[in-house]
This record gives structure tokens, sequence and C-alpha cells, in this order.
């Protein structure tokens, strides 16, 4: 078995390695250690988040450091504020016997005036998000000339993000001779267009994702409708009061929803998604870190370098598409030579993806059932009588205040007195009690196809979300007017494809719609594949979306019922015999 003291590193590192119970690398740390530490050249490590990357290219990195130059040496790049925290710990972690070595952080939603004053000290590494950094290189705030290392971390997120303009400009102002290492999960295109226009003949390493899944995780999954996951998320929560864990949601607008219907029904949750401030999340992570907060919704984007290591659950309220998004969000839970349990809240469409995760991961998902109200009952009444043989008997009682209650009571036998303790308690589960109503919550109940002409899904339920929008002048104004425009001249001038029906929908930017979240939305209404759907463009007070042809009379009917921002969902195909307006009004112009 390789260990640390086989890579080569320096003994200040090393020493700190040891001091932090580092012995044994990880597949990926034994392969890039060696080829980094020393050595200048372009590098690609691909391995799926939670596999150590975070050392894999930190040793090397503070290996290769020249501490008597203060000029700043190495650009680190991480899509989220969380992240790039997590990564400068880490680097001064490694380094806290490195003579000289000063990491700083940077990023969004803090002080920037602050931020350039700490620039101004020695400084060896800038860690950093990618429009932040780019803040400072405009402003010229620091000084690139000496920068000899750029790695780019979770590359394929920061690209998820919309960040591959940003990047491209940030790699365009590096020096010609700095190495540039690249760590990312996956390698879509646009990481290829990056190796290709600004790396030179880089090594490549893979890890094969398939053999990392911690052994100490439990996967497990529920088979039920999609309108009754949020019912069956309270049901375990009432059902074991112990919970502790993260709920992971495709979505902000999910993340929002999900968060405010818990705190309604009285359960300790909170949401962290990327509308949040940087205040908000630090208050919302504080809370949850010291068990404040016993859920956390998130999207898997803001949850990036969220580290917590006692989380007993990861609930996956929809299942992920990619398989290292399930390994990633998995992960969060037995960490530290802990058990956990990751849960699936799956509908008969989720099946197939996860016999598919189980042949690549290899793992097997338990079936689990939804907790009943009797059986929650029944577990309520268990817990509070143990917690009632489990209280400490106390001797801060009076002898007055003894004969007292012992006067009052005594005349009850012990049978008349549980009774009587029981009763008590049982008032307060008022919608736990034998014979309440329950929730006909059916493996999955039927899919969309097998119902037919049914469409009272949308009846079942009503969606409420309250979303803000950008104010004049402010953070994301500009971004807002430019991206309404482009989105103009594109819808202007584009006709529908081929083979495809284009609908009009009312959510729009002024909602906080984005393309990826109306896709889902669609997707999860409609019983649609994501193929099925093809072009989206968002305006600011509503969408257009394309159905192949064959699916549109699934599209109108399943969105009544559902209430966005206060207002209903309206949902109407585009004829061409309608001027190309989807409320039936012709277009101005002269008529003929």
């Amino acid at each position: 078995m390789t260990t640390f003291s086989e890579l080569g590193l320096s003994a200040p590192i090393s020493k700190a390695l040891d001091e932090l119970g580092f012995t044994s690398p990880t597949e990926i740390q034994k392969q890039a250690i060696p080829l980094l530490s020393g050595q200048t050249c372009d590098f690609i490590g691909l391995a799926q988040t939670g596999t150590g990357k975070t050392a894999a290219f930190g040793l090397p990195l503070l290996q290769n450091l020249d501490y008597s130059d203060s000029r700043i040496q190495s650009l680190i790049l991480a899509p989220t504020r969380e992240l790039a925290q997590q990564i400068a710990v880490g680097l001064q972690d490694f380094g806290k016997h490195l003579d000289g070595l000063n990491v700083q952080v940077v990023y969004g939603g803090a002080d920037i005036s602050k931020q350039i004053r700490q620039l101004r000290s020695r400084v060896n590494v800038v860690v950093a998000t990618p429009g932040r950094l780019l803040d400072l290189i405009k402003r010229k705030a620091l000084s690139l000339e000496a920068v000899r290392f750029v790695v780019l971390d979770e590359a394929d997120e920061m690209l998820n993000m919309g960040f591959k303009e940003d990047l491209n400009k940030i790699l365009s102002f590096m020096p010609e001779n700095k190495s540039t290492w690249l760590f990312s999960a996956t390698m879509p295109s646009a990481i290829q267009n990056i190796v290709k226009h600004y790396m030179k003949d880089p090594v490549k390493v893979t890890v094969n994702a398939d053999t990392k899944v911690n052994k100490n995780i439990s996967h497990q999954y529920m088979l039920l409708k999609a309108s009754d996951k949020q019912e069956a998320i309270k049901r375990l929560l009432d059902f074991n009061e112990e919970i502790y864990g993260v709920i992971f949601c495709r979505t902000k607008m999910d993340t929002t929803e999900l968060a405010e219907s818990l705190r309604r029904s009285g359960y300790s949750a909170d949401a962290i998604n990327g509308d949040l401030s940087q205040n908000q999340r630090d208050v919302v992570m504080k809370r949850f870190k010291s068990h404040s907060i016993k859920l956390l919704v998130a999207t898997d984007v803001a949850a990036r370098g969220i580290d917590v290591n006692d989380l007993t659950h990861v609930i996956h309220y929809r299942l992920p598409d990619e398989m290292e998004y399930y390994t990633h969000r998995s992960g969060r839970t037995a960490r530290a030579g802990k058990k956990g349990i990751s849960l699936v809240l799956a509908t008969r469409g989720d099946l197939k993806q996860l016999k598919f995760f189980e042949s690549r991961l290899k793992i097997n998902f338990e079936k689990r059932e939804i907790p009943r109200l009797e059986s929650i009952r029944s577990n309520k009444i268990m817990h509070w009588a143990t917690s009632i043989v489990e209280t400490p008997e106390t001797t801060d009682i009076s002898p007055e205040e003894w004969n007292s209650v012992k006067e009052v009571l005594e005349r009850f036998d012990k049978e008349q007195l549980i009774n009587k303790l029981l009763s008590r308690e049982l008032s307060k589960m008022k919608k736990f009690e034998s014979g309440g109503s329950d929730l006909n919550m059916k493996e999955g109940g039927r899919d969309r196809e097998e119902r037919g002409g049914e469409r009272n899904r949308g009846r079942e339920r009503t969606r409420t979300r309250e979303r803000g929008k950008p104010t004049e002048g402010g953070p994301g104004y500009g971004d807002r007017v430019r991206s309404k425009e482009r989105i103009r001249e594109r819808s202007a001038s584009k006709q529908s494809q081929s083979g495809f029906s284009k609908f009009f929908i009312n959510i729009g930017k002024m909602d906080g719609a984005t393309k990826p979240e109306l896709l889902d939305f669609i997707v999860e209404e409609t019983g649609l594949k994501k193929m099925d759907v093809g072009e989206i463009s968002v305006e600011k007070t509503g969408s257009y979306f394309e159905v192949k042809s064959d699916n549109s009379n699934k599209v109108s009917g399943n969105f009544k019922g559902i209430i966005v921002n206060g207002r209903d969902v309206k949902v109407k195909e585009e004829r061409s015999d309608r001027g190309g307006r989807p409320d039936g009004r012709r277009s101005k112009g002269r008529r003929d």
C-alpha cells in the first residue's frame, strides 16, 4: 500500500500530513502528486468530487512554490465561495510548517475593498471564484506576471454555472510560461476547447469512479408519486427524530418551496441556493453546523464546499441525471468512519436510472416503505417512554414539594398513572391518532402514459413561489438587460424546429426562471423526457419552449391548477395561423 511518505514530499509538508492523520493517498493523489511535484507541465485530472483532489493539486503546488518570492505565484479557480474557502483552509493546513506561505481567498458577495487591501500584502497563492477574480484583474488589484501555476478545480461545474466566458478571459491574461492543472469529474466539449486553446500536451490521469463509493453508506429508495414527496419527507422526520442531513433538489425554486413547506409544518429546515447573499449563506450554514437546523435543502451547486462530518442522511428529492452527482451527494454522509443513509425519493420513471447506478457503482438500493401514521404514532410513543426512563432523577425537590405531589397522585395505582401520562402525550399527536386520514401513497402511482386522458395532477397541489428580481442598478440588473436583448434577437429570428411544436408559458425572468430550471419544471409536470423538449427561450414575462410534435398533446393540460407567484400558470400552443402570438391576437402591422 502506497503511503504519503513514499511520494517524495518535503519534510514540512510530510510533518503536517502526519499531524492531520493523512496516511494513505487516494488514487488521484497517488498518480497526480509525483507527476506534478518539481515539474512544469500541463495536467488533466479526471476524478469525481470527494476523491481528494484538493490534496492532489495542493500538495505538489506547495512543493513547487518559491517562498523567497513575495509575488503571487499560483491562482486556483473554484466554482463556489464555499469550495474556494475549503481549498484555502486545506492549503493552510498542509503548509502550516512552511515559512512564508500566505494564501488569500477572494469571492463575490464580500467586501472587495478589503480583499484588495489583503492582496497588497505578501501573497503566494490566490484562491478565487471566476467572477470576483475577473473584477480584481480589471481593477488591476493584483499582479499576474509571476504566476507559474493556474489550477481549475471542478472545471465542469464552473462551465455549468455559466463561467465559460470569464474563464476564457482569465486564462488569456495569464503568462505563457505558466502550467495549467485542470481537475474535473467530466470532460464535456467546452472543457476540451479550454484544453485545445490554453494547454500544451497535457498529461492526463483518469480515476475510475466505479470503485470510489463509501462502503459505510446504505443506499435506499422509496417508490412514490412525485406529488407525495413533500409529505413523505415529513413522515420520515416524524418517524425518525434523529435525522440530520441534506435534501438535494435540482432547482432553486424547489429548494425554496420545500424548505418553506417544512418550516410551515413545524420542521427545522432552511434552504441554501445561489440566490442567497454571502451573509445569508453564512447565517444558514452556522445554524446548520450548530444543529439549530436539522435539515439543509440545497442544490448541487450551492452545496459545493459544505463540509459537515456527522450527517445521518442524504435525501435525493429528485434523482440526478449524472452518476458523479449521485456519488458526490451520497458522499456527504458516512464520513470519518461513521455510517449514513442515502435515500432516493423515486418515481417509477427513476427505476431504470437506479438500476444503471447499481450496475456502474456496484451498489444495491434497498427498498423502504413510507412510514404510515400508525407506525409513526407507535414510534413516537416508544420514543417518549424511553425518554422518561432515561431522564436522570433529581435531588432538587423539597420535602414540601414531594409531599404535595405525592398527595395528589398516590390515590392512583401504577396502571392509572401510566394511562393518564400516555393520554396527555397522545393529545399532542392528533395527526397520528389511529383511524386518522392517511394519504394514498402507492408505489409511484401510474405513469402519465398509463393515466391516458387523466389530467388532474395539477389540481392535486398548488405551487407558490415568491421570487425577487434585480432592481435597476442593483446586482445582476445589467446582465438581465443584456440577456433580454440577446434572447429577443434570437427569438425574433428563430423558427420552430421541424417536427417540434412551439408553446408559450407565462413564467419568465421576472419569476427568476432560468433555462435549466424551466426544463426541469416542464419535464416534471408533463412526464416527458428531456430529449423530447427542444429549444427554450426565457424572456421577462414569459418563455417559449418546443416539444416534439408527437408529444404536444401532453403539454397544455398538465399545468392546470399550478400557481407561481400568485398567478395561474398558463401554457398555450403557438400556431402559425394566429400570427405567431400565443394569445391569439394578430401581430401589429398592415392588414391585407
